[in-house]
């Protein structure tokens, strides 16, 4: 009996001893295995020139580049891609990005930011009392959903201030246009959409004759008060976010206020008779103004 409890403790001690090596060997493969992704990760990413590392830490940069710019605004419309949807058409989706990195890249997440604050104050807006306005034949197109022309009829000149920022490093300078552009038009679809849905007269600009809700250069005082009001806390966010200083701040409100103001005039004047300014044109043409103005008093007070 002794002979065989011995035997029995040899069994067992070798059987332990063979799922101890098992147990290594399996350990050792899946470590292997794992060190080998990793160092083929480095290596994939050393070909292509994409230091990972380098991309998330720079994401929060306040002037990014391109290649960030490009992954980060990516990212944000792979997991926002049902929110764009509801205020994009397809094309308008593949518009918006290009104008969204450019922006990442030359005006960080802060300057992002701003661009997704108008985007989805001014989709809200469009919103309000939708169904009466469709009735009256008064509302925007597609419900609201912006088109090719829509994205740059908004961010044309922001673009504009983009590139111009990468290409001269002047960034403090760069931003101030894209923030005046911006806020006017944010001022100008608040206004419109608040003056259509709530406004009990509405005036033609250049005259202030009485004239129908949805009338081409139609102001009314609810609609532009709203305008004015969206124009300083677009300014101000801006101005927390650090993208402008206190003087800047105040250049972008007042060319905002001035360039929803000569858009109605022009509205007023000129787009019935002139077929090729449709709104989308006039609306280049009034962000166009509001970044220019804003960057003149800003360079003229640099200046002096």
């Amino acid at each position: 009996s002794g002979i065989s409890s011995e035997r029995s403790s040899l069994l067992r001690n070798c059987t332990s001893c063979g799922r101890s090596r098992l147990t290594y060997f399996r350990r050792s493969r899946v470590q292997k295995d794992r060190w080998s992704r990793i160092v083929e990760h480095r290596r994939v990413h050393a070909i292509v020139g994409i230091d990972t590392a380098g991309i998330l830490s720079g994401a929060l940069d306040a002037h990014p580049g391109v290649v960030t710019g490009v992954l980060c605004n990516s990212a944000v419309y792979l997991a926002g891609n049902s929110v764009l949807r509801k205020g994009l058409t397809p094309s308008g989706i593949v518009h918006s990005w290009f104008l969204g990195s450019s922006v990442y890249a030359a005006f960080g997440l802060k300057g992002y930011s701003l661009v997704c604050l108008y985007f989805i104050v001014g989709s809200a807006v469009t919103k309000l009392k939708i169904v009466e306005k469709e009735a009256l034949g008064i509302a925007e197109a597609r419900s609201g959903r912006r088109s090719p022309w829509s994205v740059w009829g908004s961010g044309l000149a922001g673009l504009l201030c983009a590139f111009a920022a990468l290409l001269t490093s002047d960034f403090n300078f760069w931003q101030v246009g894209f923030v005046a552009s911006f806020a006017s038009k944010l001022s100008d679809t608040v206004s419109s959409e608040v003056g259509k849905a709530y406004g009990k007269t509405t005036y033609l600009a250049t005259t202030l004759q009485v004239v129908p809700r949805g009338t081409e250069g139609a102001v009314s005082l609810e609609g532009s008060l709203a305008g004015v009001g969206s124009a300083v806390l677009f300014v101000a966010a801006a101005f927390a976010l650090g993208q402008i200083d206190p003087q800047g701040a105040a250049f972008c409100v007042a060319a905002a206020v001035a360039a929803n103001y000569f858009e109605s005039c022009l509205g007023a004047t000129s787009q019935a008779s002139a077929p090729w300014l449709t709104n989308d044109v006039v609306n280049m043409i009034q962000i166009t103004v509001a970044a220019a103005t804003a960057l003149g008093l800003q360079g003229a007070f640099a200046s002096g």
